[in-house]
């Protein structure tokens, strides 16, 4: 079966201001390496919008609401001095919602094998009524979310390879004994949480927290001694990830050391356990990176692995 590309032009039209990271240029970039040759097979399909029915599974009402109500018909709204709404933010967000639950959809139907969401903006920062971070909706835990209320799964797993911890998915998760969230970050670092001893009320959270300047051994011990073991063990209907490409060595906003092989090996390693665990199902949805060139290259290979299923 095939790889499923889900995107939209409407991604590229949030606007946050012209010295912001994360920039059009962003998902621009991940598509032009994705035009490749090599990708000619991808089922490219366009993300539908989403619905604040869907975000409320995840966001309370009244705060989806107040989001969509804040975005601007000109200019900016700073909901934080990191996450900015442009005029074009409404239809991008609604999007990524929209990406994750057809995504979902389409790979738990078994229609694909697998899918990426190439969306912006990101997602795994947005706590249930906070947006930071850059993030508005917190588009994976709705995914996952989807995946349970539509299709029947039980158990769910978001796997964040981010340079940035997923405070947002996280604390969503917390209380879940059937949602597991696991994550390789820099640490100490923005957002200061996902420290080793944070493990959610069930033990349902593995953080598996890297010094500075760590680099590829360090974060392959780090899937291979504590997260891949988890996650084998959790046994998920489904697995999804959170996939930033800002652990590159050159990324400007981190120090993590990584290489396009590093996202080559832990994607391999991803479809292994889904392959042992949930017949392989896996939806990967675009989160940082902020070099483009890297980002470009580094979401190719990533996408270029899920192909090989």
């Amino acid at each position: 079966m095939s790889t499923v590309l889900f995107t939209h032009e409407d991604c590229v039209k949030h606007e946050p201001g012209p010295m912001h990271p994360e920039s059009p240029d962003r998902l621009k970039s991940v598509l032009a390496a994705l035009d490749d040759q090599q990708f000619k097979p991808l089922d490219r399909r366009q993300a539908p919008l989403g619905t604040i029915d869907q975000i409320a599974r995840v966001h309370p009402r009244d705060h989806a609401e107040f989001v969509i109500g804040s975005i601007p018909s000109e200019g900016h709204n700073a909901f934080d001095p990191d996450t900015i709404a442009s005029p074009g933010t409404g239809d991008a967000v609604l999007r990524a919602v929209g990406a994750a639950c057809a995504a979902v959809d389409t790979v738990l139907s078994g229609a694909a094998s697998n899918a990426f969401c190439a969306i912006r903006p990101p997602g795994h920062h947005a706590e249930a009524t906070k947006a930071m971070g850059f993030c508005l909706f917190n588009s994976i835990a709705i995914g996952a979310a989807h995946a349970r209320r539509i299709h029947g799964c039980n158990r769910v797993a978001v796997v964040d390879f981010d340079v940035h911890h997923g405070n947002g998915t996280q604390s969503i998760f917390w209380n879940d004994a059937n949602l597991f969230y696991a994550s390789t970050h820099q640490y100490p670092f923005y957002p200061g949480s996902g420290g080793a001893h944070e493990r959610g009320d069930s033990d349902n959270i593995v953080n598996a927290p890297l010094a500075a300047m760590s680099g590829t051994i360090q974060f392959q011990q780090a899937f291979t001694d504590a997260i891949l073991p988890a996650l084998r063990n959790f046994k998920p209907d489904l697995i999804m990830i959170s996939a930033g490409f800002d652990a590159h060595s050159d990324d400007p906003l981190a120090s993590l050391m990584l290489t396009d092989d590093d996202y080559r090996w832990v994607t391999t390693a991803l479809m292994d356990v889904a392959d042992d665990v949930c017949e392989g199902r896996i939806v990967s949805m675009l989160e940082g990176g902020y070099d483009l060139a890297a980002l470009g290259r580094c979401a190719g290979v990533h996408v270029q692995t899920l192909m090989n299923a």
